[in-house]
């Protein structure tokens, strides 16, 4: 049998779309309300390592692969965490600086506590914990199963949504794209633009605000 032959009954292979049956786009900032939700879940069932990580997530406004790469040196070097942090992103390369709250570090310092992570460790253990850090699909599963534990569709939500939360947040309540540009991380306001998707309407609606 020549291979011309062959070639011609071959089926062509047909590759899954990777986005088949997902839905895609940016995802949706969490509510205030969810946040409450979802932090009262975790406390009620004293897990304590993801109630620091969920906390600490909302509050860094870092992407998922900056959450898992934390430290234990970057947020709590004398063992106790810190008011402000700053940590090089994956992504830009770029340092960028947030805050710690006080409930995200009394979350961080009762995990450290009870897990007893040292300087130099991942901050947040995977699977066999000791010098092996949560990977990014380990965190999306867990954002997944927190949504999912107050009713909402997990496939609408990621981590990004934790990341866009008190960014959007912030936005909304000061309308200063500059900070909200700082605390991202972004080189270009019109990135921060795009990110929070922002409509001329809102733009407008801020200007009105504002008497000269």
């Amino acid at each position: 049998m020549d291979n011309n032959h062959e070639t011609k009954n071959l089926k062509p292979v047909r590759n899954e779309p990777w986005n088949k049956g997902k839905l895609i786009g940016a995802k949706p900032p969490l509510r205030p309300s969810h946040v409450w939700s979802i932090r009262t879940k975790l406390q009620m069932a004293d897990r304590k390592r993801d109630l620091a990580l969920f906390n600490l997530a909302i509050d860094s406004k870092l992407r998922g692969c900056d959450v898992v790469a934390l430290r234990v040196d970057d947020v709590a070097p004398s063992g106790y965490a810190m008011d402000r942090a700053t940590i090089r992103q994956k992504k830009t390369g770029r340092p960028v600086r947030f805050e710690l709250t006080d409930q995200t570090r009394l979350a961080i310092d009762d995990y450290l506590r009870m897990t007893g992570r040292k300087s130099g460790q991942f901050l947040f253990a995977g699977r066999g914990g000791g010098f092996h850090g949560l990977t990014t699909r380990q965190y999306a599963r867990l954002v997944h199963e927190w949504v999912a534990s107050i009713g909402l569709d997990p496939a609408k939500f990621g981590t990004h949504s934790l990341r866009r939360t008190k960014a959007v947040l912030i936005y909304r309540r000061t309308g200063n794209l500059r900070a909200v540009q700082l605390l991202l991380g972004h080189s270009k306001i019109e990135s921060t633009v795009r990110y929070l998707g922002i409509e001329v309407d809102d733009a407008i609606e801020i200007a009105e605000k504002i008497d000269i």
